[in-house]
């Protein structure tokens, strides 16, 4: 059975419809690159899977593991195993990046039905997580993303992954706005996280984010639907070419 399934979606925001029919299958453990110009619908999947409000299904189904998740709120969906990396982090002052993550893994733990984490336990998992990433401890006393620099907001996006341990990963335009010493370290914090019983959805414009995070398989979406799926050779091809011929397609 595939992670997640996509089937016939549409999606309305503000009156415009954005999804028309969009298709889309990941399997476990793989990682699918989403391209396509602005205005595809490429966030508009993101937010969807996430729950965010204002996005109206007006028909189709996601599949989450064999269950539909759009009746479910967006706390459920993260405990079913489900991240979403954002565009542009949220900077949530007086609040410490340590405090956040232990209410965030011991919220998911309590609705799986797990035991929360002791201090102890969560401060030996965090502190091994965060070396593997090359998080200092400061970093980790800071307010969550209060002054960090973009490549800092991406590491700290990567820890709450780490430590989260989702099935699903939806990076929504990672890339954007960042040097090519942030994009690698982003781009190595996933590529430790791959596992054959976790998958990514990598959200991007841009072929070059793919030369560190190499995907599976790449989607091209065009106008609310996936146009065309292929290798990773495809990513080269659209830098090569661009867009234009699957605007046309879409139409």
């Amino acid at each position: 059975m595939p992670l997640l399934e996509v089937k016939n979606l549409h999606v309305e925001i503000a009156d415009k419809t954005i999804l028309r029919g969009l298709d889309l299958t990941i399997e476990k453990g793989q990682v699918a690159a989403i391209m396509g110009p602005n205005g595809s619908g490429k966030s508009t999947l993101a937010h969807v899977l996430a729950g965010k409000a204002n996005y109206i299904v007006t028909q189709g189904e996601v599949l989450f593991n064999g269950e539909n998740i759009l009746a479910m709120e967006p706390d459920q969906r993260a405990a079913k195993g489900l991240f979403l990396a954002f565009q542009y982090p949220m900077e949530i002052p007086g609040v410490a990046t340590m405090t956040f993550l232990r209410t965030a893994v011991n919220a998911q733990r309590k609705a799986r039905g797990e035991a929360e984490l002791s201090t102890p336990e969560f401060m030996k998992r965090v502190r091994e997580a965060a070396g593997q990433l090359g998080i200092n401890q400061e970093m980790l006393r800071r307010a969550v993303n209060v002054g960090f620099s973009g490549g800092e907001k991406k590491r700290n996006e990567i820890l709450q992954m780490a430590m989260l341990q989702p099935k699903l990963a939806v990076l929504d335009e990672t890339d954007s706005g960042l040097d090519i010493d942030a994009l690698k370290v982003a781009a190595e914090g996933v590529n430790r996280l791959r596992s054959p019983e976790r998958s990514f959805v990598v959200i991007t414009h841009y072929q070059r984010l793919l030369n560190y995070i190499v995907p599976d398989v790449v989607h091209v979406m065009s106008k609310g639907r996936v146009v065309r799926t292929g290798g990773k050779e495809l990513a080269l091809e659209l830098e090569a070419k661009g867009y234009a011929q699957y605007q046309d397609e879409a139409a």
